[in-house]
């Protein structure tokens, strides 16, 4: 290094870096957090009745929400447990249960 190089030398080394890893985040990381609330929100509002896709594409209509798993219907009297993180679409929502 030039022992007459001032701060701003420095400082002009290192913008760039800095600019790139505020673009990453920006580009990168924020939009994959917001993806990851919006999951979170679908599957914490899970209720009976509703027809949804699995992550293999299977579709089902929910018969019993637990904490971290569903009973998923996913033909006449088939019934399937699916750990909750496992439904990626809610396409219809169904009606409140009265219980």
């Amino acid at each position: 290094m030039n022992p007459a190089a001032g701060p701003q030398d420095f400082l002009i080394q290192i913008a760039p870096i800095l600019l790139l890893v505020v673009l990453f985040y920006f580009l990168m990381i924020r939009p994959q957090q917001k993806r990851m609330k919006e999951h979170a929100a679908l599957l914490s509002s899970l209720k009976r009745g509703d027809n949804v896709v699995l992550s293999s594409g299977i579709l089902g209509k929910i018969v019993r929400v637990e904490d971290k798993e569903v009973g998923v219907e996913i033909a006449t009297g088939v019934t399937v447990k699916v750990v909750k993180g496992m439904i990626t679409e809610v396409r219809t929502r169904g009606e409140p249960a009265n219980d």
